[in-house]
């Protein structure tokens, strides 16, 4: 049993992997050793620093007092989702190691990853104080000509330049390929990253199923009947509170199963998709009309 134990560990070990390659919005994952706890559980410290600008210097009085406030902004982590899976110690004997840690791969692979994408795309779209603009595109030239104009919106709100990744659909960015070659990768160059984000993902607003209501026991999300499909997003990294604080890939063998004779596999995410109040320039919506 113990090897047995060990081959299931190879595959669970490999699960963060696995939802690295299939979430595109891994990329943009904060440091969680920078988070500060706050003093409730599900809370989270950030500091915050206002101050006054420059006064006249005054040779007779000199310097006019200025003023420095530093506060904490307590947020509340907004994304906790979970599922456990057995299967029959009968069923699966023969490939304990292989079937189900394919299975456990696959869940990662098809439905954590696309929920934990469409969840923080849409968190970030329907976000007050972010840029957003509603336009149909059918052409390349237009596509290019939306992706300048949400550059040159962050360039006048002062967002920095580096860390500036692009989240396009697909059909869009094939769009853009068409369009002449110097053109386009002059445009897509002045990225960060370019990341392509399947349509299914790609909507501003969207619903989580609990996975026990009538209707809803299939789990996972929908986009809403008022969503919109997004056409790309400009997120500017240091803009966001991205966090997967806690992730438990769980494995309990049939002889410590107290329930069923029978291999458990458990899933948990709990983490944090948000903004920071004073960079929501740091995040450019264009969505269809």
């Amino acid at each position: 049993m113990a090897n047995t134990l060990t081959r299931f560990k190879k595959y669970t070990d490999k699960l963060d992997e696995v939802y690295q390659h299939a979430a595109v919005t891994a990329v943009l994952d904060g440091d969680g050793s920078m988070v500060q706890m706050g003093a409730n559980a599900g809370e989270m410290i950030i500091p915050k620093i206002s101050m006054d600008g420059l006064a006249d210097y005054s040779r007779s009085g000199g310097y006019v007092a200025g003023d420095v406030t530093l506060t904490n902004e307590t947020v509340t982590f907004n994304y906790d989702r979970g599922r456990v899976f057995t299967v029959d110690a009968m069923d699966d004997e023969e490939t304990a190691g292989v079937a189900f840690g394919r299975l456990a791969g696959e869940f990662v692979r098809t439905k954590v990853a696309p929920e934990m994408d469409a969840f923080r795309f849409a968190e970030y779209a329907s976000h007050a104080g972010i840029s957003k603009v509603q336009e149909e595109l059918s052409t390349g030239d237009q596509a290019l000509a939306a992706l300048i104009a949400g550059q040159n919106n962050m360039d006048d709100a002062e967002v920095p330049v580096d860390q500036r990744y692009l989240f396009i659909s697909s059909a869009l960015y094939n769009l853009i390929l068409n369009v002449d070659t110097t053109k386009s990768k002059a445009v897509l160059d002045s990225f960060q990253d370019v990341i392509k984000v399947p349509k299914s993902r790609f909507y501003t607003q969207i619903t989580l199923y609990d996975g026990a209501t009538d209707g809803q026991t299939a789990g996972g999300f929908a986009k809403t009947d008022d969503a919109k499909e997004i056409n790309f997003m400009i997120i500017h990294k240091p803009a966001l509170l991205q966090y997967p604080k806690h992730t438990v890939n769980k494995i309990i063998a049939p002889q410590d199963n107290q329930t069923s004779d029978g291999w458990k596999f458990f899933y948990r995410a709990y983490g944090l998709a948000d903004l920071y109040e004073n960079k929501t320039a740091g995040v450019y919506l264009h969505s269809k009309a």
